[in-house]
């Protein structure tokens, strides 16, 4: 059986002035008070509803009820590839490159560059590039990161050019496609890929004041 719930009005109300139709899905029973008029109703929906999925009990699972679920057993199951520009630009590989292909144009580019995380654009004499500068501990933390990097890019086809500033601690990279005169999506991929490497043991600490 269900359980009664209580609905009550204050401040108090006459019975006359209640509704003579009772409805369909309740049976009233009025008690009357100098203070009050408390309707009890008794019905078999859940007035608060359902608030979200809950586990299974264990005698829930101890019986099987998965199994009596409608379903069809010959449901054929792919698993779909997700297209290229889906995925990540970390995760994409460095395509060949066409001289007659068109570099990014500057909306692209710009669209691109929230893809990658360090870099800007510079455009020297119309022609867009991709450039990075990270300041390290030391010239050897230089070296160790050239060094990261080159791991990372050699197997792209597509490299970067990585030199130390005239401040030994600062490596600078730069990424364009000088057979199309401008940026393509390689330089992106291989931006994205320089991204992950780890850096964090090669750059100076920040100080924290109390």
């Amino acid at each position: 059986m269900a359980a009664a719930t209580y609905l009550c009005f204050s401040p108090p109300i006459s019975v006359s002035s209640l509704p003579s139709r009772k409805p369909n899905f309740v049976t009233p029973n009025l008690q009357t008070s100098q203070s009050r008029i408390c309707t009890r109703i008794r019905c078999n929906i859940d007035l608060l509803g359902d608030f979200g999925a809950r586990d299974p009990f264990p005698a829930e699972v101890e019986s099987k009820f998965g199994d009596k679920v409608l379903g069809f057993s010959d449901t054929e199951h792919k698993i779909l590839i997700p297209a290229a520009y889906a995925l990540s630009l970390a995760n994409q590989e460095c395509t060949d490159i066409s001289p007659n292909q068109t570099p990014l144009s500057d909306f692209e580019a710009k669209q691109l560059l929230f893809k990658v995380v360090g870099w800007r654009l510079a455009n020297e004499d119309g022609v867009l590039k991709l450039q990075c500068t990270w300041k390290l501990k030391d010239f050897d933390c230089g070296v160790e990161l050239i060094n990261r990097i080159g791991k990372v890019v050699e197997g792209t086809g597509h490299l970067p050019s990585l030199h130390q500033l005239e401040q030994s601690n600062q490596v600078h990279a730069e990424l364009w496609t000088p057979s199309i005169g401008g940026l393509s999506l390689n330089d992106f991929i291989v931006a994205a890929k320089i991204d992950q490497v780890k850096t964090s043991d090669l750059v100076p600490r920040k100080r924290v004041w109390a």
